[in-house]
């Protein structure tokens, strides 16, 4: 079988565009609702994608004063979506640092038999000082340390799903996947990771950064053409190129300051109070990625775009407006499967982590003619040739890692 283009969509409450709350027509609570959710999950499965993909954070963010947020816990939601869809695959995103390894894997391992073998587990190491909180910690637990604590709580959980002898799913086990681009993040994903989300804003980068994962896939003794590697990618739609600018420009000036200005304060871990929109962000503010703490990925992005293009710091706050790291593409449906086809063609991707500008709108377009635009191409498929995630992915069922399960207590993450 020739390689295949995968694609998921990001259902990221009201699109991944901080003012796409309050773009025309769109109604801004509607990811309150369950309906929104699985309306969306209906689309994507029409239109044969791989699957849906819910990101969390175990804490209410602060941004809620500015923008909608994600508001239901995602297990919850995809128990629903997995009720009223058939073939689309179901990705969740739960926490490593602030969860229980015997708990989470029942509750995913239920949801993967139940959903007749379609769940994907997204493994996150929380950052933040907000979720910290949330869990009586005076601060958010130090970089290393989160990575640690997910190597080992994911090789329990796999460890646990590999030894059900009843209630076992039709893919063997849910599809782990994981994200994360600093050095930490890139053994993590090479350990234990088979679908890999990535932000990258250069294709040659993004090459490199797929390259590495499979070598240290094989490092680890696992088979490097069963790594999945989907860099984020955010669509602005228009039937011509002046419509999706127009669009774009329209999203920023809808983004609310306030909503901008903490968000990237958070990603940098600075105060951005003082700084004047008309001049660039002090370049002895900024840290060495390395040291930073939060998620060194995003930092690292940001920080590249500020050492290159050197924006003002209202200019950069635009720049990130839809995407917050993620790379946007905007233009015509011709014009983004173009893109879509040569990061694809390069190596660079094996498919995308599709975060519409506007939902539901902006994947309606995308799904409406953008996909039928790759499939023209022979590059995505016109129907499922499976029943499971691993299926759609093509993805076999990997060995337990051999350093699974030590029965010592899981080093806390504090």
């Amino acid at each position: 079988m020739s390689r295949r283009l995968h694609i998921n969509v990001n259902i990221l409450n009201a699109g991944v565009f901080g003012g796409s709350w309050r773009f025309p027509g769109t109604d801004g609570t509607a990811s309150y609702t369950i309906e929104h959710y699985v309306s969306i999950a209906k689309k994507a499965e029409e239109a044969k994608l791989d699957a849906v993909f819910l990101a969390d954070g175990p804490s209410l963010d602060p941004g809620v004063r500015h923008r909608t947020a994600n508001n239901l816990e995602p297990t919850t939601v995809l128990a629903r979506i997995a009720a009223q869809t058939e073939r689309i695959g179901l990705i969740g995103t739960l926490s490593s640092s602030y969860n229980d390894p015997a708990e989470l894997s029942r509750r995913l391992g239920d949801l993967d038999y139940v959903s007749g073998g379609r769940f994907g587990w997204n493994v996150v190491t929380t950052a933040g000082p907000v979720a910290a909180r949330n869990f009586g910690r005076s601060r958010e637990p130090e970089h290393a340390l989160r990575y640690r604590r997910a190597a080992e709580f994911t090789e329990r959980v796999v460890a646990e799903w590999a030894a059900r002898t009843e209630l076992v799913s039709p893919q063997g086990r849910p599809v782990v996947v994981q994200a994360g681009g600093s050095s930490d993040g890139r053994r993590l994903a090479s350990r234990v990771g088979e679908v890999i989300f990535s932000a990258d804003q250069d294709l040659e980068h993004a090459r490199a950064f797929r390259a590495e994962i499979r070598d240290g896939a094989a490092a680890f003794g696992r088979r490097p053409e069963e790594i999945v590697v989907l860099p984020g990618l955010s669509t602005v739609v228009g039937s011509t190129e002046a419509e999706a600018r127009a669009r774009r420009e329209l999203l920023d000036e809808l983004l609310p300051d306030a909503y901008a200005r903490a968000r990237l304060a958070g990603q940098l871990g600075i105060s951005l109070d003082g700084l004047s929109d008309d001049k660039p962000i002090p370049a002895e503010l900024l840290v060495d990625p390395d040291e930073a703490g939060g998620s060194q990925t995003f930092y690292r992005i940001v920080k590249t775009i500020i050492d290159t293009e050197r924006p003002t710091l209202g200019r950069l706050l635009k720049r990130l407006s839809g995407g917050s790291g993620h790379r946007i593409v905007v233009g015509t449906p011709e014009q983004i499967a173009d893109d879509i086809e040569r990061w694809f063609r390069a190596g660079a991707a094996d498919g995308f982590n599709v975060m519409p500008d506007v939902l539901p709108s902006g994947f309606d377009d995308f799904a409406d003619h953008v996909v039928p635009e790759l499939r023209r191409r022979g590059l995505f498929r016109t129907d499922y040739d499976g029943t499971t995630l691993r299926d759609h992915l093509g993805l076999g069922l990997p060995a337990v890692p051999a350093r699974a399960y030590e029965h010592r207590r899981l080093e806390a993450a504090r």
